[in-house]
């Protein structure tokens, strides 16, 4: 049988240190390995990192392995933990990423699983069974082996290997039917058997048997980073275990936690959520600044079904989800008309939602508060509001530039002055078709200064020519570039002002 083989070809590896015996073992199970990494990573770059790091601490322990270790199982654990650091380490949440954009087919029971579905969730399915049944599902759906040889490597009989097999698919369909993939155990293990392993790239394998047989003497300084972080995780994961089964034998603290969490009910998501984000990519006014939106969200049980509407306060945009479903600790949310789906997980006392937001290729985070004060929204300036008045030097509707040439930006704020002497202002960039951006004024008799709200930038200038203009500059990630405004007629504006 192919472990068997294994085992002789790790010991000929340890006794001899034989290049071709352990390649033999790479080419075996670089395939499992590879495919199990991409499932966690999400792109192939990523799964090709694990993979070798998996290998090179094969390498490291191979003398230590026991005799009746089935490598399968053995390797499918190391690569789970491997990634799970990998993760970690670059801050990704990959699986809630994949869930969330998964969760389009939530509420469509009817659906037949396909692939597309199962597979970014797979592993964190798998994550919920016991060591013994990720082994079993390992061996006999993704790589396929007969039930008479699955039993025999694990050491049980025919009998026993299949109910257990039946428990492990039953306990990954009732996760997968939580999070909108409803099928039967019978089609998910078609599914898995068919897709769960991909050929590695080309060339992989010889890679990684070079640098693995040097137990990593000729790798990257990033790959040996991966590998001494996926030991630890290793050695942790024993240790906590061991810990775990001291505190619930002398203390029953683990049985209190579960029984606490059990107990609790549900906390509700309805009310008021405020967050703020960090947009990545968008340069604030100073080079160290990013540009920031702040999120106001209400949300409504109406008639059995959620009614979700959001402020963005820094856009001045108001929208709604037309998809919306909590079931916890996830939310889950669509907005079909802009491409965007979200998934928040709600804290256990229901006074946070950690949430990321896909746009496209963008995935945003951002932690959403409870709140019974949420920021106003700042309503957009009516007409009389902005119109200009003799004894305000401010107040009206101003055109102009950003930058010089006919690569200039056009934009057009709408300033008021309030009775205290205090000013608001709604901006707009029409060659960009952007909504109005709310934004400060200040004046302190000499300078003025335009602040968008989100913090993309400021204008900052001075009066002349008799108050027509404000002559200075748009400041943005500490660049300057030349702007003017000038006072115009806005009623006979062409663009009236935007939209």
């Amino acid at each position: 049988m192919a472990d068997v083989d294994d085992i002789v070809l790790l010991r000929e590896y340890v006794e001899r240190n034989s290049e071709p015996a352990f390649a033999g073992i790479v080419q075996r199970h670089i395939n499992l390995v590879y495919s199990v990494a991409i499932r966690f990573t999400g792109n192939s770059e990523d799964a090709q990192d694990v993979t070798q790091a998996v290998f090179i601490i094969l390498a490291k322990k191979a003398a230590r392995l026991r005799p009746k270790t089935v490598l399968t199982g053995w390797l499918y654990e190391t690569t789970r933990f491997t990634a799970m650091n990998f993760l970690t380490n670059k801050n990704r949440r990959q699986t809630r990423e994949q869930e969330a954009y998964m969760q389009s087919a939530l509420n469509d029971a009817e659906t037949e699983i396909n692939w597309r579905q199962l597979a970014p969730l797979l592993e964190s399915a798998m994550s919920r069974l016991n060591e013994k049944d990720r082994m079993l599902v390992a061996l006999r759906f993704f790589e396929n082996r007969s039930l008479t040889e699955t039993a025999s490597l694990l050491g049980v009989n025919e009998w026993a290997a299949r109910k257990r097999a039946e428990r492990a698919l039953e306990k990954l369909r009732a996760y997968l039917s939580k999070r909108g993939v409803d099928s039967t155990a019978a089609t998910i293990a078609g599914a898995i058997s068919a897709n769960s392993i991909q050929a590695a790239p080309l060339g992989l394998a010889k890679t990684i048997s070079t640098v693995a047989v040097t137990k990593g003497a000729v790798a990257s300084t990033s790959t040996l980073t991966l590998v001494k972080g996926a030991l630890k995780v290793m050695a942790w994961s024993k240790t906590k275990t061991t810990i775990t089964g001291v505190a619930i034998a002398l203390l029953g603290i683990g049985a209190i936690t579960v029984a606490l969490d059990v107990l609790l009910p549900a906390p509700d998501v309805q009310g008021v959520w405020e967050g703020t984000f960090n947009i990545p990519g968008s340069a604030g006014v100073h080079r160290w600044e990013t540009a920031r939106e702040t999120f106001v969200m209400r949300i409504a049980r109406v008639n059995g079904a959620y009614q979700v509407k959001v402020d963005n306060l820094g856009a001045g945009d108001r929208d709604k989800f037309d998809t919306f479903t909590y079931k916890y600790p996830y939310v889950y949310a669509e907005n079909s008309r802009l491409d965007i789906s979200c998934i928040g997980k709600m804290s256990r006392f229901g006074e946070t939602l950690a949430w990321k937001s896909r746009e496209g290729t963008n995935v945003y985070a951002m932690v959403f508060t409870r709140t019974t004060h949420p920021t106003p929204f700042p309503q957009p300036l009516t007409d009389a509001e902005f119109a200009p008045r003799a004894d305000s030097a401010l107040q009206g509707f101003w055109v102009g530039k950003i930058g010089l040439g006919k690569d200039g930006l056009r934009i057009q704020v709408k300033i008021a002055e309030a009775s205290d002497g205090t000013y608001r202002a709604d901006f707009y960039v029409p060659d960009q078709a952007t909504n109005r951006l709310p934004s400060a004024v200040t004046y302190d008799g000499t300078t003025v200064k335009v602040i968008l709200a989100a913090g993309y930038g400021m204008f900052e200038g001075w009066l002349r020519n008799g108050g027509n203009e404000i002559a200075g500059n748009w400041i943005q990630d500490d660049s300057r570039m030349r702007t003017t405004l000038t006072k115009a007629n806005y009623l006979e504006n062409e663009d009236r002002g935007a939209k």
